[in-house]
């Protein structure tokens, strides 16, 4: 039992980080959705009745988004028993950071350039090629050879960007890029 004492405030205090970090983002991911809804167009020019309007919804999840993430960075900040503010980016230097950075360019790159620039289903399937493939790889603490990464890769690649076309254009009845 002594032998875990000494790592319990170290974990805790990566928790805060951790929790700090996510609650900053969270928040201003929230506001800006909910920001984004109310300038969306209300179309009383049509009729459309008041709580049927388009940004109705995504505000309501914007501002309980934002309302989270304020309560979660409350708390690790409560809960930070006097660390100092350079310990919060020493949340940066942590592998984690680096995984955080490639999911975020991965998913930029397939919102902002694959998706219209390619056939969606094709999109998709080079995302999670890509996603699987890097993490099982590179990213990984216990990375796999690269053959056996690259087929497991492109068995799921293929069967993600068929249900989710099929699903999207079949189910939903939603026009693809």
């Amino acid at each position: 039992m002594s032998d875990m004492a000494p790592e319990e405030p170290l974990v805790e205090r990566r928790m805060n980080r951790a929790d700090l970090l996510t609650g900053i983002v969270f928040t201003l991911l929230g506001s800006a959705i909910a920001y984004w809804s109310w300038i969306m167009p209300r179309l009383e020019v049509r009729g459309i009745h008041p709580a049927t309007v388009p940004g109705l919804v995504p505000g309501l999840l914007g501002l309980a988004l934002a309302l989270c993430g304020a309560v979660l960075a409350w708390r690790a900040v409560a809960n930070s028993q006097g660390a100092r503010f350079a310990d919060f980016f020493s949340v940066f230097k942590e592998p984690e950071a680096g995984r955080f950075l490639i999911v975020v360019a991965l998913a930029l790159i397939y919102a902002l350039v694959l998706v219209g620039l390619i056939p969606f289903w094709l999109a998709t399937a080079l995302f999670v090629f890509s996603f699987i493939f890097v993490f099982e790889t590179w990213a990984s603490t216990n990375p796999k050879p690269l053959p056996r990464a690259a087929l497991w890769a492109l068995v799921q690649a293929v069967i993600v960007a068929g249900l989710v076309t099929v699903v999207f254009e079949d189910g939903f009845l939603v026009r693809l890029p």
